[in-house]
């Protein structure tokens, strides 16, 4: 069954709707991921393997209550790579390594409030629909001499069914309610609000990526994902961020070692 996200604690501070998107996902060893996490969390686990994600999709009609929703100047494509963490509270996310997004003043804005990773590109999606189906083609490059690019191809599939073998990854992939990120000298957690995520399958037509070597973790490009989904999008809401006592939280014993430069 899908699952429904928890309310909201305390006032909605960001309103968006995510379209759009396809998840690609690798299992990493969660000794891999564990140093790119904020203090106070750990790697979220399923099957004793840990998760990384490259996350292109259209982030749409931002809005900052009560001002109106930014039609334009809120609508853009992004392209993330993800962690998956919890807390010492049983509070899962999401760590963001990187954010490409396609407008600067958000890039700025969610760097000031949130302490996010966002980077300006230039990033744009085509879609094509034909005898062969419904494909989407995201391209990303970040500003700058030198900036990491990507290409994602995917045709989108059949829906994925709540009883379904790989429903519960699906799930666990999607199904996170926050993030979590160090801001300030704090680790904080950002709680959001959506519906259950449409989920579909998808076929990875063509990957040409930059943006997971950026961030530490280039040879997941050099093989094919182990989960391709898709999603049409949800609403989704965002209430303010709230410091976490990352003192006294105990890390379940994991190897670590120092981040590769991003």
């Amino acid at each position: 069954m899908p699952i429904e996200s928890p309310p909201l604690p305390g006032r909605i501070v960001v309103e968006q709707r995510w379209r759009d998107l396809v998840f690609l996902h690798w299992r990493t060893d969660p000794a891999r991921v564990a140093p790119y996490l904020p203090a106070g969390t750990r790697p979220d686990v399923l099957d004793g393997v840990t998760w990384v994600g490259l996350i292109p999709f259209v982030l749409a009609d931002t809005r900052f209550p009560p001002l109106p929703t930014m039609h334009r100047l809120g609508t853009f494509v992004e392209v993330n790579v993800r962690l998956y963490s919890v807390d010492r509270d049983g509070r899962r996310g999401v760590v963001f390594r990187t954010l490409e997004a396609g407008r600067l003043l958000p890039v700025i804005a969610a760097r000031l409030a949130f302490g996010l990773p966002y980077h300006w590109a230039s990033s744009r999606v085509v879609h094509r629909i034909d005898a062969s189906g419904h494909e989407l083609d995201f391209r990303s490059r970040r500003r700058g001499p030198g900036g990491p690019s990507t290409r994602i191809r995917a045709r989108l599939g059949e829906p994925v069914a709540a009883d379904a073998p790989d429903a519960a990854l699906a799930r666990f992939l999607t199904a996170r309610w926050g993030f979590h990120e160090q801001h300030l000298g704090r680790t904080v957690w950002a709680r959001n609000a959506h519906d259950p995520w449409p989920l579909s399958r998808a076929e990875l037509l063509e990957l040409d990526d930059e943006l997971l070597a950026a961030t530490g973790f280039g040879d997941l490009a050099e093989r094919p994902p182990d989960s391709v989904l898709a999603s049409t999008g949800v609403a989704t809401a965002f209430s303010r961020p709230q410091a976490i006592e990352a003192q006294s939280w105990r890390l379940q014993p994991v190897a670590r070692r120092r981040p590769a430069p991003a």
